[in-house]
């Protein structure tokens, strides 16, 4: 018998957790519902979600405040499903450690589509996959090797580190913050800006259009992310 991918829904609308359910369980996912943060815990704990679908407005506690204790005390990974659409409270739920954000009203086929995008990557990291295909590049993370139709892209240290982090979660958003504090660990002040322009020379030995980039996304004003692979 094949073991279903439980999911773990956190809103106190309960006509938005019937959508959510109903969508997941269509998707074959095992399903378990909280109402408000107490409950949420006490499941995270129980019943060792796979997946964790918070929302921020919850009836006992900011789910901002929770990110950090769901990330502490469980492997699962959290997509934060809220309605606040302001760039500060993305940023600051990502950097907390969530692992995606969508914006309410949602379509059901993108949260299953980013549900899916999690267990590859969790799939990934258990196996110790560490090798991607997106179209006809190649990237190698084990070898530090990337390959753009058959040849050889020549990285230099920088734009390797920014391109590896993303790679390593592909269709996940990674901040600036997060990607600078990587990429640029000593420095006591980090400038966007520096980052913009290696991005920019990074389509241009990535992409087969940079002024139309398909491989790296960009979120505006939170950060970039990798499309998901074939």
């Amino acid at each position: 018998m094949t073991l279903r991918h439980k999911v773990l829904i956190v809103d106190d609308e309960p006509h938005i957790r019937r959508l959510i359910q109903a969508a997941l369980a269509r998707a074959d996912y095992a399903v378990i519902e909280a109402e408000n943060g107490r409950i949420a815990l006490e499941l995270v704990e129980a019943e060792r979600p796979d997946i964790v679908l918070l929302d921020l407005g919850l009836p006992d506690r900011d789910g901002l405040e929770l990110v950090p204790i769901i990330k502490a005390h469980s492997t699962a990974t959290l997509i934060i499903v809220s309605a606040r659409e302001a760039t500060e409270e993305k940023v600051t739920a990502l950097d907390l450690g969530a692992d995606d954000y969508l914006t309410k009203p949602f379509d059901t086929n993108e949260l299953l589509a980013r549900v899916r995008v999690a267990l590859r990557n969790r799939l990934g990291k258990d196996g110790g996959v560490a090798a991607l295909k997106i179209g006809e590049l190649e990237i190698d993370l084990m070898k530090r090797k990337v390959m753009k139709a058959g040849k050889d892209v020549h990285l230099t240290p920088k734009e390797y580190a920014v391109f590896a982090q993303l790679a390593q979660f592909p269709g996940r958003v990674i901040t600036h913050k997060q990607i600078m504090d990587h990429v640029w660990p000593n420095e006591s002040e980090h400038h966007v800006e520096y980052l913009r322009v290696l991005i920019r020379t990074l389509r241009q030995k990535i992409e087969f259009d940079p002024q139309r980039p398909q491989i790296i996304g960009n979120e505006l004003g939170i950060g970039y992310r990798l499309q998901s692979p074939d």
